[in-house]
This record gives C-alpha cells, structure tokens and sequence, in this order.
C-alpha cells in the first residue's frame, strides 16, 4: 500500500497510474472521433459555410427577430423575479409564523409549487387564462410565462428566506422579545436585515434560474430569445448558427445579472461591515437550499 495514502483514499500505485492514463487517451480519442462525425455531418449539410452567419450582419434580423426576443425575455424574467422575491418573503415569513395555521397554508404553498414543473405552471396558467379570458390574447403567453416562474421561483425563494433567518443567533430574537419588541419588529428591524446578507448568494442563483427557465414560454408560444432565433433559423435556413447565437445571448444576460447582482451583494456587505453603532457585524454564512449548489467563496 503506498505511503501517501490520503483520508478519504489510497493514493494510486504504478499500475493504477498506467490505467488511468490509458482510459483518458481511449477516451480523449472517442470524444475527437465523434467530434469529427459531429462536424463531417454539419459540414455536409452545408451548415459550416460562412454564408449562414451572414445574416447576422444584416440589420433586419435584429430588429425583426433576436432583438424583440431579448425584450421579451427580459421582460419576462424582470416582472417575475421582481414577484417572487415578493411572494418568496412573504411565504418564507409566514413558514416561521407562530400561528399552526398560517404555518401550514405557506408550507403547503411552497411545497406545491416547488414539486411542479415549471412547465407545466406555464401550460396550465395559459389554458386557465384563455378558457376564462382574463387576459387579452396578445397577453396570454406573457401572464403564463410570469405566473410560472412567479410560483415556482418565489416558492423556492421562500425556503431561502426561512433557511436564512432561521441561520441568525435564536439570541438575538429572545434578546428582542425580552425587550418587549413584537416579532413582526424583531422580523422587520433585526432578522431580515441581517438575513439578507446570508440570504443573496442563494437568491442571485435563483434569479439566474429564473431568467434561464424564461426560455420556456416558446413552448406557448410567447416570443422570447429562443423563439426569436428558431424564427430566424427557419426564414434563412440556418439553425445552428442562429442557435449558437442564442446560446451566447443567453450566456450573456445571464452573466450580466450576476455581475450587477452580485456587486450588489458586495455593497450590502460593505456596509453591514463599515456601519451601525456596534462596529463591524459578523459574517453570516451562506445559505444552502436542497438541490441547489450554491458555493459562495467569499465567506
């Protein structure tokens, strides 16, 4: 057995060495083989040729196609993410509520809504919204889209709220009441503000969640980016490329919200650090949902 063996592990020996490097040559050489029957089909259908990006120089695809995409996606994904971290708030609260009742209609709330598809909230809110009318028809695909991800996001936002709170020292809360503050003004004036900090790196995940799953609504029919680029793919006969574009539109909205949100964060932090009268305010940690990675490497 070899001397640098580790906790969790045997370090391996020569021969093990030798096995590993020949799996990863025998695999590095599998993946080239299909890459190039990848790229031999493409390059075949015609798919490669720098006539297909040329529409993408052209003003009109923008302005008839990837640009009202865009719009609409972030329109989607702004409105619902600004309601789900209303409706999350308000549910993650009313699961640390003292009352049973008011307990068990946000915990069942939440757990609805979270073992959903988000699909399926979309599908089923437009059919709900045309067979009642309560929206115009040209608004039915976007009230779809922000009710969906309205419903799922926010109940997830919600057990983020409750697992931030619920992170807080339980002496700060019995400090509070023994001062003959109401929970409502312990909630309002000491827990949340503190749980925000250790709160935003789960919830700047979840917006980012949000604005990816926005791309649903081309199912119902609601223009969005990817919509947009398959619309665009079929008039100029060029799906791949309009694909890839998408791909890296997407790429960069995404990368933008959590570049702005979490300069945000840092903000927040800075001045939970430099203000109040007690000086500095410890670091809380992050907080983690079931089935999200969530990895904050500033804490």
């Amino acid at each position: 057995m070899s001397n640098s063996a580790t906790v969790l592990y045997d370090a391996p020996g020569p021969k093990a060495k030798n096995v590993y490097r020949l799996i990863s040559v025998v695999v590095a050489v599998a993946l080239l083989g299909i890459g190039y029957l990848v790229y031999a089909a493409l390059d075949d259908k015609g798919q490669l040729t720098a006539a297909k990006w040329d529409p993408f120089l052209e003003s009109t695809s923008w302005t008839t196609y990837l640009i009202p995409g865009i719009r609409g996606t972030l329109v989607a994904a702004a409105v619902s993410i600004l309601l789900a971290l209303i409706l999350g708030a308000i549910l993650g609260i009313g699961r640390l509520s003292d009352h049973r009742p008011v307990r068990w209609v946000a915990g069942g709330i939440v757990e609805l809504f979270r073992a959903i598809p988000v699909l399926i909230l979309m599908i089923f809110s437009y059919q709900l919204f045309a067979e009642y009318e309560v929206f115009k028809s040209k608004y039915l695909a976007l009230a779809a889209v922000i009710v969906g991800l309205t419903l799922y996001n926010g109940s997830v936002i919600a057990e983020i709220v409750r697992a931030g709170i619920n992170s807080l020292p339980k002496g700060q809360s019995e400090a509070a009441m023994a001062l003959g503050m109401r929970k409502g003004q312990v909630m309002r004036t000491i827990l949340l503000p503190q749980a925000v900090t250790a709160m935003l790196p789960a919830i700047i995940s979840q917006m980012v969640v949000a604005l990816k799953d926005s791309a649903l609504g081309y199912l119902i029919g609601y223009v969005e980016v990817v919509r947009s680029g398959q619309q665009l793919g079929a008039f100029y006969g060029n799906y791949l490329p309009a694909l890839i574009v998408v791909a890296i539109i997407m790429i960069i909205l995404n990368y933008t919200l959590t570049v702005v949100a979490t300069k945000v964060e840092k903000r927040l932090r800075a001045s939970k650090k430099g203000g109040g009268p007690g000086g500095a305010v410890p670091e809380l940690p992050a907080v983690s949902v079931p089935g999200m990675d969530i990895t904050d490497k500033r804490l």
